[in-house]
């Protein structure tokens, strides 16, 4: 056999691991979120829009499921991307033991959430957590909260948890931005006489934003698809205050409605690709203006 048609045959070998793994179970969940599939009935029958229409109809508190995805996702990619970057420039020069406090702001980022998320409900504890009882240790007992069970203060400490885990690793990657630029910019604008910010605007942000691309689409795919922390938390309380897409999707599943679970599914996939492709175009073209 000529050797040159073995590229084709690996070629076609891995289309069709490829489809079978991942485009037929893909297509299979959007036909199913078309359907009234449950472990109810034996019988699945085709019922068009009815799941979707149900979603965004308001009605089973799916619309704001979506909305505290969103909110979760907006806060974290702003929050890890200032503070990431703030911390790459902080490390980058100008500190003493960089490498020693490189490692420890990374070291949280390889912590499983499952683990992260169980320290912090014991620390978050309004009785005997650490954060409380260190409150009322210094006097401060009046700024204790209920922070995983007070409707203005769980979905706010799930957030602020996933920043705490997550900003070390956008920090690597953003500090990596930062050494790969040329020190004779800065030189060059010192000798014009430009001021910290004029330096950050006009030379850091634009040639850093193929690192700030890959941290947004990072972070943008994370929030959408936030799990663990808010099932190890508070589960979606109180109430269903702090659910998201995938506990939703989750939690469809866990009671039989496995029709309702596909759709959400496929509403999320759908959402994931257009923020990700606009995000991705936008950027890539605001780096190519720069």
């Amino acid at each position: 056999m000529n050797r040159s048609v073995y590229p084709f045959y690996f070629g076609l070998a891995a289309l069709i691991v490829y489809s079978i793994f991942f485009v037929l179970p893909g297509v299979m969940g959007i036909f199913y979120s078309f359907t009234n599939w449950n472990s109810y009935s034996d019988e699945i029958r085709f019922i068009g829009f009815d799941n979707l229409a149900k979603i965004f109809s308001g009605e089973g508190r799916y619309l704001g499921f979506i909305y505290n995805t969103l909110v979760f996702t907006v806060s974290t990619v702003i929050l890890k991307t200032a503070l990431g970057l703030f911390f790459a420039m902080l490390l980058n020069d100008g500190i003493r033991a960089k490498g020693f406090h490189r490692v420890m702001l990374f070291m949280p980022s390889i912590v499983p959430m499952l683990v992260v998320g169980l320290i912090f409900k014991s620390i978050l504890n309004p009785a005997t957590g650490l954060l409380n009882e260190s409150l009322r240790m210094i006097g401060l007992e009046v700024l204790t909260q209920k922070w995983l069970t007070d409707l203005s203060w769980a979905f706010k400490s799930i957030i602020a948890v996933d920043v705490w885990k997550g900003v070390g690793y956008i920090m690597i990657i953003l500090l990596a931005g930062l050494q790969s630029i040329d020190k004779t910019y800065y030189e060059a604008a010192e000798i014009d006489g430009s001021n910290f910010w004029q330096k950050l605007i006009h030379i850091t942000l634009p040639l850093i934003v193929p690192a700030l691309v890959v941290t947004t689409v990072l972070n943008l795919l994370h929030g959408l698809k936030v799990f663990e922390a808010v099932y190890v938390l508070t589960n979606g309380g109180p109430g269903y205050a702090t659910d998201v897409m995938y506990t939703a999707i989750f939690k469809e599943f866990s009671t039989g409605n496995y029709g309702m679970g596909t759709a959400l599914s496929s509403v999320l996939f759908v959402v994931m690709t257009v923020i990700g492709y606009f995000v991705v175009r936008l950027m890539s073209r605001e780096g190519d203006e720069r």
